[in-house]
């Protein structure tokens, strides 16, 4: 398909009261269409996978446009430079998000980023390493538990991080890694109890929400 086509299209379903309503979570809507996601993903199942157009469509900036990209990208022929160069473009949690759960969760460079990003001091590069950490926890059903125990130091930087979008990203990272398995979610409890201590509010917070649902399985 046509990335002006597939654009056009989008742009006939745009919905200025989704818009409004996506502004409400938090979504920067700078470049938003408020097209809904069953919308986004029924559209990628009809295009199928596509390296080409989901270049082009990342290129457009629009933020559909961008997440139907994440849906449609070949994540084996992603490389790491279109990795980083897709991370460093993102101004939004939720294509940030998309493109992790999506797509670069599946690609053989996912652990690698998710270590090297989680140290970016850009803030959405920064949750995209910790976004994929918590979707490989969900995913990388065959990789041993020491690849994630490598997540904790990183997590635990992370932690005191106070930007909004860190630091729900670090927590939700450590509760998915918790979720595992009996001996990960141990070691994740301790974890967290380890980032309680630490002198910031950020990390108290993050503390409390992975405990409270670890101690609850």
């Amino acid at each position: 398909m046509d990335a002006n086509e597939l654009v056009n299209r989008l742009r006939r379903q745009a919905s200025p009261a989704n818009v409004a309503g996506m502004a409400r979570y938090g979504i920067n809507t700078g470049a938003a269409l408020g097209v809904p996601m069953p919308v986004l993903r029924k559209l990628a199942r009809e295009i199928g996978r596509d390296h080409s157009l989901a270049r082009r469509l990342w290129a457009t900036g629009i933020h559909e446009a961008r997440i139907l990209a994440t849906l449609v990208e070949e994540p084996a022929r992603v490389s790491p430079r279109q990795m980083d160069g897709w991370a460093r473009a993102l101004d939004s949690w939720d294509v940030c998000d998309q493109a992790c759960q999506n797509l670069f969760r599946y690609t053989p460079f996912a652990f690698a980023k998710a270590e090297e990003w989680a140290r970016a001091k850009q803030e959405f590069v920064r949750r995209a390493g910790l976004s994929l950490m918590a979707g490989l926890a969900v995913k990388a059903k065959d990789a041993p538990d020491a690849r994630f125990e490598a997540f904790f130091p990183l997590i635990a930087e992370a932690a005191a991080d106070e930007r909004n979008m860190v630091k729900k990203a670090a927590s939700w990272a450590l509760r998915q890694i918790g979720k595992r398995n009996a001996g990960l979610r141990e070691k994740a409890i301790a974890e967290a109890e380890k980032i309680r201590g630490m002198n910031s509010r950020s990390a108290r917070w993050i503390a409390s929400d992975v405990l409270r649902e670890l101690r609850t399985r």
